[in-house]
């Protein structure tokens, strides 16, 4: 609505008018704050995702992990991830991620 409309208003429709777009503003609000849990949400599902499917391959490659602690499957983590190729090997795949998703 242009100004010169606005000037040729009576106080009660300009209070009417003033209403509806706090009415349109708090919606607007409340959308962002949905929108912004659904993206909370979306992410925590993924990332939940990626864990169990993480999780079940270091199982698969531990071969008896019910009868490990976690303790001792940190320990073997530990001594899988030392060795530099690994330490290469990993950084080098950070480097063709961040290539890729440039």
């Amino acid at each position: 609505m242009s100004n010169e409309n606005l000037k040729n208003k009576s106080i009660d429709e300009l209070r009417e008018i003033k209403a509806k777009n706090e009415a349109k503003i708090r919606y607007m609000e409340n959308k962002i704050k949905y929108l912004k849990s659904q993206e909370k949400k979306l992410t925590r599902k993924e990332r939940t995702h990626r864990l169990c499917t993480r999780g079940a391959m270091l199982e698969k490659f531990l071969g008896c992990p019910n009868e490990l602690t976690d303790e001792q499957v940190e320990e073997i983590l530990k001594i899988a991830f030392q060795p530099e190729a690994v330490s290469g090997a990993i950084e080098q795949f950070r480097k063709s991620n961040e290539n890729t998703t440039l």
